[in-house]
C-alpha cells in the first residue's frame, strides 16, 4: 500500500502562493514601475495571508501536473455542453426527457466533493440540485443518457489531481 505524501510546509505553501500571485501581479500591470511593484508587492502579501488563512495546507492540494492534464478534458465538456444545451434549444423536437438521477459519490461532504459538483454542473445536461452524506442528486435533461457513468470517470479523473487533507474528507 502506496503512503499518502505529506503535505507541504506551511512555509512552501506561502511561499509558492505568493510567487504566483507576484507572476499573476505582474502579468495584469501595464508597467513594472518601482511604485507598481511596491504596491504589488503589498497586494501580493496580503493575498498570501488571506489564502493561508482561508485554505491552509492541512485543507489539501492539487497536483499541479495532473489539473493541468485534465484541463483540455474540462474545457472540452464544458463546449460540449454548450453545444448540447444548443442543439436541444434549436430543434424544432426538443428532445428531452428531464428527471433526477441519484449519484453515489465518492467523495463526503467537503472541499473535495464541492470541487466535484463545481465540475460535473458543466457537464452536457446534467446539473446538480442537491446532496446527502453518500450521494448526489443531479437533475438531467435526458435521463436516458448514462449520466452516472459519466460522472464516475469525472470523479476519477478528479481523484487523480487531488491530493486530499483533513477537510477534503475523501
Amino acid at each position: 500500500m502506496k503512503a499518502a505524501p505529506s503535505p507541504p510546509s506551511r512555509r512552501t505553501t506561502a511561499l509558492v502562493r505568493g510567487v504566483l500571485l507576484f507572476v499573476l501581479w505582474l502579468l495584469l500591470m501595464p508597467s513594472a514601475k518601482p511604485a507598481d511593484l511596491a504596491v504589488g508587492l503589498i497586494a501580493v502579501l496580503a493575498g498570501t495571508f488571506a489564502s493561508m488563512r482561508l485554505l491552509p495546507p492541512e485543507a489539501g492540494h492539487l497536483r499541479l501536473g495532473a489539473l493541468l492534464g485534465f484541463l483540455p478534458h474540462f474545457l472540452w465538456q464544458s463546449v460540449l455542453a454548450g453545444v448540447d444545451v444548443a442543439r436541444r434549444a434549436l430543434s424544432p423536437r426538443m428532445p428531452l426527457k428531464p428527471g433526477f438521477i441519484v449519484y453515489r459519490v465518492g467523495f463526503r461532504p467537503g472541499l473535495a466533493r464541492n470541487e466535484f459538483a463545481s465540475i460535473t454542473s458543466l457537464l452536457p445536461g446534467s446539473v446538480p440540485v442537491g446532496d446527502s452524506e453518500h450521494s448526489m442528486i443531479y437533475h438531467c435533461l435526458d435521463i436516458d443518457e448514462p449520466v452516472a457513468e459519466q460522472m464516475a470517470a469525472e470523479e476519477q479523473r478528479l481523484r487523480g489531481a487531488l491530493v486530499a487533507g483533513e477537510r477534503h474528507h475523501d
